[in-house]
């Protein structure tokens, strides 16, 4: 399929449907995650602008985080409860490992959820509350997925056991990474203080 990456990309990292071939390419995912974070920080962002103009800041800072929850099919928040669970009660390496692979979540993954989501409303709502809050959160998801990017480097260690992790290792090249990473660099979001 021509456009497997950006649509697995999208698949991988969204809710978003997309064609059941593409679907399921990993290969290809970790060079477009860029793109899709782009995206999504552009949703999010219009919302929140949207939300704190009508409303408050605040009622814009809560949905634009319901909102990446939802577009992302909350799996940033999946992965934090379940390596906090795993690594809040200090276990020894391999019982941490099923910890993190059990479908449940335990008290100290639900802490972790509250506290972040309560610290990222927080936080977005003061920055909503100037001018140009809403650039700050589009430029925090793109550089989350730029960042995202960089796992597929050539020689950048594949957690044992991941099969995701093998599929994408090496995937990205240097100068795709480079390029991106500048790019994004190019154009900081400039909020007034």
């Amino acid at each position: 399929m021509r456009f497997a990456g950006p649509l697995g990309s999208v698949a991988l990292l969204t809710a978003v449907p997309v064609p059941a071939r593409a679907a399921g390419a990993t290969h290809g995912v970790l060079p477009w995650a860029p793109l899709v974070g782009l995206a999504l920080g552009a949703v999010a962002a219009g919302v929140a602008a949207a939300g704190a103009e009508v409303v408050s800041p605040l009622v814009g800072a809560v949905l634009a985080v319901v909102v990446l929850a939802l577009l992302t099919r909350g799996l940033h928040l999946d992965g934090l409860a379940d390596t906090a669970d795993g690594l809040g009660p200090l276990r020894d390496r391999e019982r941490a490992l099923q910890v993190m692979h059990r479908g449940d979540v335990g008290p100290f993954g639900v802490a972790a959820l509250v506290l972040v989501l309560l610290l990222q409303v927080a936080c977005l709502a003061t920055l909503l509350a100037g001018d140009g809050g809403w650039l700050a959160l589009a430029a925090a998801v793109l550089a989350a997925r730029v960042a995202m990017s960089r796992t597929g480097l050539p020689g950048v260690p594949v957690a044992e056991g991941s099969s995701l992790g093998r599929t994408v290792a090496g995937t990205v090249s240097v100068g795709w990474f480079t390029g991106v990473a500048l790019l994004a660099l190019a154009a900081p979001p400039r909020v007034p203080g």
